[in-house]
C-alpha cells in the first residue's frame, strides 16, 4: 500500500497512469468505433452485434467498470499533473509563454468537460435509453421493434441535428487530444527516439483523424439520408 502511495504522490507515478490509462482508452475507442462501423454493414448485421454483447453481460460490465476506473483515474491524474505544474511555473516566465499556458489550461478544461458531458450523454441516450421516449419496444408506446434493434435506434438519434452536431465536436475533441496523448505515451515511457521523435507525432495526428472520420461518418450519413 505505501509503495502505491508513493508511486501515486510521484509525478513520474501519475505520469504513468494517464499514459497506461490513456492506452487501455485507445484500445476501447478504436475496437468501439470497428462495432459502430458495422452500421453500414445493415439492421441485421449491427443488431446481431447488440444481441451478441447483451448474451455476454458479466464480461461486458467487467470491461465497462475497468474503462470506468481507467476514465476517473486518466481525469485525476491529469488535472493533478496540470495543478502540480502550475505550482512549480516561475512567476518570472516571459508573458507569452503565461498566455498561451493559460490558452492551454482552458482549452484543456473545455474539452474535457464537453468529452466528458458526451460520455454521460450517449450512456444515458443509446446505453440507458432513458432521454428519448422513442427508445422502447411498440408494446411500450416506442418505435423499436425489438429489444437490439440498435440500427433504427441509431438512426433516430442522429437524425436530430443537434444530437449529431454535439457527437462530432465530442469526438473532435477527442482526436484532438489523442494526436498529443499518442506523442506523450513515447516520452512516458522513454521510447522517444531522433526517429521516433519525426514518425510519432505524424501517425499520432493520422490515427486521430482517422478516429474522427470513422466517427463522425455515422452521424452523417444519417443525416445525408445515406443511413435510413
Amino acid at each position: 500500500m505505501n509503495l502505491l502511495l508513493k508511486f501515486w504522490r510521484s509525478s513520474i507515478g501519475k505520469k504513468w497512469l494517464v499514459a497506461t490509462t490513456g492506452l487501455a482508452l485507445l484500445g476501447f475507442v478504436i475496437a468501439h468505433l470497428a462495432g459502430n462501423l458495422q452500421m453500414f454493414a445493415g439492421a441485421e448485421k449491427i443488431n446481431a452485434y447488440a444481441e451478441f454483447l447483451h448474451a455476454n453481460q458479466k464480461p461486458l460490465w467487467v470491461a465497462r467498470i475497468g474503462l470506468i476506473a481507467c476514465f476517473v483515474t486518466h481525469i485525476v491524474a491529469t488535472l493533478t499533473l496540470v495543478r502540480l505544474n502550475k505550482a512549480a511555473r516561475p512567476h518570472s516566465y516571459a508573458l507569452t509563454k503565461s498566455v498561451q499556458a493559460k490558452i492551454s489550461t482552458k482549452t484543456m478544461a473545455f474539452s474535457g468537460l464537453t468529452v466528458l458531458s458526451f460520455v454521460v450523454f450517449h450512456l444515458l441516450h443509446y446505453t440507458l435509453r432513458v432521454t428519448d421516449p422513442r427508445f422502447k419496444l411498440t408494446s411500450e408506446g416506442g418505435l423499436l421493434t425489438s429489444t437490439h434493434d440498435v440500427y433504427q435506434m441509431v438512426i433516430m438519434g442522429f437524425q436530430n441535428p443537434l444530437i449529431s452536431g454535439f457527437y462530432v465536436l465530442s469526438i473532435g475533441l477527442l482526436s484532438l487530444h489523442l494526436s498529443h496523448g499518442i506523442s506523450s505515451v513515447f516520452q512516458t515511457f522513454g521510447l522517444e527516439s531522433k526517429r521516433s521523435a519525426k514518425w510519432v507525432p505524424a501517425a499520432g495526428r493520422l490515427l486521430s483523424a482517422a478516429i474522427l472520420v470513422g466517427y463522425a461518418s455515422i452521424p452523417l450519413a444519417v443525416l445525408l439520408g445515406v443511413l435510413k
